[in-house]
């Protein structure tokens, strides 16, 4: 042991952690070079907005996915919702549990460009909080998820000149597989696998993982250990599932209005063809610009506090709320006018960015920092796959109460515009409340004090077998009901 310690350069660049929680962590680290790290970051963004381009993609060309497939509004909710996110949710448990077992972070994040955006997410996420220090995570994982808010833009972009050509939808697909690949070798030839970070609380779960696993020398037969000790730490976490409700709630609102809103929007402002083009463009520069500022905000105050992703995500969503709400009835507060009622969408649009979007990439850094390092990818896809099949129920419900309706129809309209009313803010006060609530919890499991390993409550125990329930019985329903009623 001591001459692999021997063997470590502890010289730190200036991504490397110094503060005290790093100072107070015995875990010493490889130094990574400033430019390995830019690289490294740029990739995983890359990797991560390819695997999620789909959604951009069917969002803006809904009603041309409709007509070419002759799809009801009730199977839209299936390609966009559920039939998505249960493969998306499914399959991150064993990428995510692989590479954490293996070490293999680098490889199964290639695989998991082509499965889908919860085990990218997952794996991005916990490959960059090991490549930057403390002080640097909330940028690098603002950083990351820029790629939500940059694909979005593209596909705006994309869709404005594709209807102009009338060029088909299917054609962005195709040439995004092509550029997935060229993605992929570079990922291959310039990253390098990470030495893990300390967490920010260390804990005997964490010391214990490292001592049974033994670093990068683990054997087959741990791997029922690594499994049982990942679903332990998280149930005794006073934290984790609440934070868990609360972002599937948050994320369902947003999922909604990714899917739906563009194709609304477009339906009442019939006259203005550039308005997805100038969607896109608000996304993606209001958005990109707030994440980061919400990143730089968390660390500038992470020595004062730890607790500003939970701020400005509660706060900033229920704030957020109105300007959807105007959003969505911008014409009709115009009194009908199409150039008049823009005007007031595009303001409001921009300052319900810039309210709720600062959020992902400080919410993820929390998240890394309370989770032990070996566990940390597995923990985070299990978080990541539950808020998939949350955040997937959004477009489903809404294809539901839209079956049978004739999607060029001012029936349709109005339904998506009561719909897209009531259900984007309720899952902003949802989450908000619950975040104000659970601040209490993350300080107790910032500060050591989880459950004991013997003291996990029956009580507790069984809420957890009834969500678990609950979850499982809402994904059947949604999809079998999907199925019946097309």
């Amino acid at each position: 042991m001591k001459d692999q310690e021997d063997l470590v350069k502890t010289v730190e660049s200036p991504m490397d952690g110094n503060d005290e929680h790093s100072r107070g962590s015995p875990t010493t680290h490889h130094h990574v070079s400033s430019w390995r790290v830019v690289v490294s970051i740029l990739l995983l963004f890359l990797n991560y907005f390819l695997a999620q381009y789909d959604k951009f993609i069917l969002s803006y060309f809904q009603t041309d996915v409709i007509s070419t497939l002759k799809l009801s509004s009730s199977e839209y909710g299936i390609l966009s919702g559920y039939a998505t996110g249960i493969v998306y949710a499914v399959l991150a448990l064993p990428t995510a549990f692989t590479a954490d077992f293996t070490e293999a972070r680098i490889l199964l994040a290639r695989i998991g460009m082509g499965i889908g955006q919860a085990p990218v997410e997952a794996l991005s996420v916990s490959l960059i909080s090991d490549l930057v220090g403390t002080q640097w995570i909330f940028l690098a994982e603002s950083c990351l998820y820029i790629g939500v808010y940059l694909g979005e833009a593209v596909s705006g972009q994309i869709a404005t000149a594709f209807t102009k050509t009338k060029t088909p939808w299917n054609s962005a697909l195709k040439a995004i597989g092509i550029v997935g690949v060229v993605i992929a070798v570079l990922i291959r030839i310039l990253l390098r696998e990470p030495a893990r970070r300390s967490s920010l609380v260390r804990n005997n779960t964490e010391r214990m993982v490292d001592q049974r696993l033994g670093g990068m020398n683990a054997r087959f037969g741990d791997a029922k250990f690594l499994l049982t000790s990942t679903f332990g730490h998280v149930l005794r976490m006073e934290s984790f599932w609440l934070l868990t409700l609360c972002s599937g709630a948050r994320q369902l609102s947003g999922n909604v209005f990714g899917y739906y809103m563009p194709g609304y929007l477009t339906a009442i402002y019939p006259s203005e063809t550039d308005l997805l083009s100038t969607y896109g463009i608000i996304v993606g520069s209001v958005g990109s610009v707030t994440v980061v500022c919400g990143g730089l905000l968390s660390a500038y105050l992470e020595p004062k506090t730890i607790m500003t992703p939970l701020y400005i995500t509660s706060i900033g969503g229920m704030i957020s709320s109105v300007f959807v709400i105007l959003m969505v009835l911008s014409r009709s507060i115009a009194g009908q006018s199409e150039t008049n009622g823009v005007k007031i969408l595009y303001g409001s649009m921009v300052l319900a960015y810039a309210t709720a979007e600062l959020w992902l990439g400080a919410w993820a850094s929390l998240l890394a920092l309370l989770l032990p390092p070996r566990m940390k990818t597995f923990a985070l896809a299990i978080y990541t796959s539950v808020i998939t099949l949350i955040y997937s129920s959004g477009p489903q419900i809404i294809g539901l109460a839209l079956r049978k309706v004739d999607p060029a129809s001012s029936e349709y309209i109005e339904r998506t515009k009561l719909l897209l009313a009531v259900i984007i803010p309720v899952g902003y006060w949802t989450a908000g409340i619950g975040l104000l609530l659970c601040i209490s919890k993350v300080k107790k499991d910032v500060n050591g004090k989880m459950i004991p390993r013997r003291g996990l409550e029956t009580s507790k125990k069984i809420a957890f077998g009834v969500f678990a329930f609950l979850l499982a019985a809402l994904v059947i329903a949604l999809f079998v009901t999907s199925l019946v009623y097309r």
